[in-house]
């Protein structure tokens, strides 16, 4: 596949020199209309990363918090940017990939010792709208020719990104992706399920559907009951595995390096 023809941080600075705000389109279409949409395989995306942080502790040294452990918000920032590069293998540079949603991230087995990590993920769920599900995972860098055992697993993770036109803005369709074996069907099949649940979560939101008659009596019934257990002349006292929301509020201060 070929690369783009100039380092995005080069393109960005010569949109600043000529006034234009990088983060806005030019409101005309630039992705072609004959882009090649053809079912692309699972195994085309697949891009892996390895951290040596066992062998290379300046590096290390920017993933430690001041407790000596590797950070998890470190490692889901290099997880965003592994997602931009398997996009960007699957759609190729006619559009601009965003991400939408870090959707689930699941911690497996919990680090217990500084080791080499490898970063790997592939697209997963892409059926040719505008969206693609990634599945990505961090684990204990496996032996040569070998994967990484269950037990190896640190992190697995799942984010959906979106495909726009570059001048517009608009979403734009993707090439959806090949099942060509048993396992590849099942990633997909869970993909689609993911999406499905998110197209039903959106047309529950409260930004566009006002609570049914069942949730209006149920947050009505809260609210008088904390009437009650704030009138001192009421006998209804608030029972010992109830808090206000007030006091449950937390606040902490971390060292984030060494």
């Amino acid at each position: 596949m070929d690369r783009v023809q100039t380092p995005w941080i080069e393109a960005f600075r010569q949109r600043q020199r000529v006034g234009q705000d990088a983060a806005q389109g030019k409101g005309e279409p630039q992705t072609p209309k004959d882009r090649d949409l053809a079912p692309k395989k699972m195994s085309d995306s697949y891009h892996s990363v390895i951290l040596p942080l066992a062998r290379d502790p300046w590096l290390l040294d920017t993933y430690l918090n001041s407790s000596g452990h590797i950070r998890l918000g470190t490692l889901f920032m290099d997880l965003d940017a592994l997602s931009g590069i398997i996009a960007y293998k699957h759609t190729g540079d006619d559009v601009t990939t965003v991400t939408a949603a870090f959707d689930r991230i699941t911690i497996k087995h919990p680090l217990t010792e500084i080791c080499d990590l490898e970063l790997s993920g592939q697209v997963t769920y892409a059926s040719g709208r505008s969206s693609m599900e990634i599945s990505l995972q961090v684990a204990k860098v496996p032996k040569p020719g070998e994967k990484a055992r269950p037990d190896d697993i640190l992190i697995q993770a799942a984010c959906t990104m979106v495909s726009l036109d570059p001048g517009t803005k608009k979403p734009k369709s993707n090439a959806p992706v090949r099942t060509d074996t048993e396992e590849e069907k099942r990633l997909y099949a869970r993909g689609e399920e993911n999406s499905k649940h998110r197209r039903e979560l959106g047309q529950k939101s409260l930004l566009k559907t006002s609570p049914n008659d069942e949730e209006s009596d149920l947050i009505h019934a809260m609210w008088q009951k904390q009437l009650q257990y704030h009138d001192p002349n009421d006998p209804v006292r608030k029972p010992s595995n109830v808090h206000f929301m007030d006091t449950t509020r937390m606040s902490t201060a971390s060292i984030m390096q060494p």
